[in-house]
């Protein structure tokens, strides 16, 4: 595939100004500036947050959070299964 050539680039910009108008292009211009820095710095955070200890993380507001689970194993909380360490409920005797 080749790159466009300068007449469809040509094309593409003034029907870009036609429809948000020239007094508008700069406003345009701007918002989607700050929108690229603010989801650069989110995608930076997430990065972060990918190297963050598996133990726990770091809220944005400072504080230390346990990423573990309260459960020992979260396969007995599943309906149907026999509780932890008993026989499910059936006397075998």
């Amino acid at each position: 595939m080749r790159p466009p050539s300068l007449w469809q680039i040509l094309i593409i910009v003034l029907i870009i100004v036609i429809i948000f108008g020239a007094k508008r292009l700069p406003d345009v211009a701007s918002s989607i500036g700050k929108s690229l820095k603010i989801f650069k710095k989110e995608v930076t955070e997430l990065r972060e947050d990918d190297d963050a200890p598996a133990t726990g993380s770091t809220t944005a507001s400072g504080q230390h959070t346990a990423t573990g689970s309260t459960h020992a194993n979260r396969a007995t909380d599943e309906p149907g299964t026999p509780p932890a360490g008993g026989t499910g409920g059936t006397d075998t005797r």
